[in-house]
C-alpha cells in the first residue's frame, strides 16, 4: 500500500512538472499585443454567417 501511495504521489509530481514546462513554453513563445493592433482572428472563409438575416424583433 505504501509503495502504491509512493507511486502515486511520484506521478502526480511528474504531471504537475510537465504542466508548469507547458506553461512556460506557452509564455515564453505567445505573441506579443500592442495596444491598437487588431486582434487576428481566423475563421474558415467558407463558415456560414450566423448572424446573417438575424433580427431583434424577438426583443422588441
Amino acid at each position: 500500500m505504501k509503495r502504491i501511495g509512493i507511486g502515486i504521489v511520484y506521478v502526480i509530481g511528474a504531471i504537475s512538472i510537465g504542466y508548469l514546462a507547458l506553461y512556460a513554453y506557452a509564455m515564453f513563445t505567445r505573441q506579443e499585443l500592442t495596444p491598437g493592433d487588431p486582434i487576428k482572428i481566423f475563421r474558415k472563409q467558407d463558415a456560414p454567417s450566423y448572424s446573417q438575416g438575424a433580427s431583434l424583433s424577438f426583443f422588441a
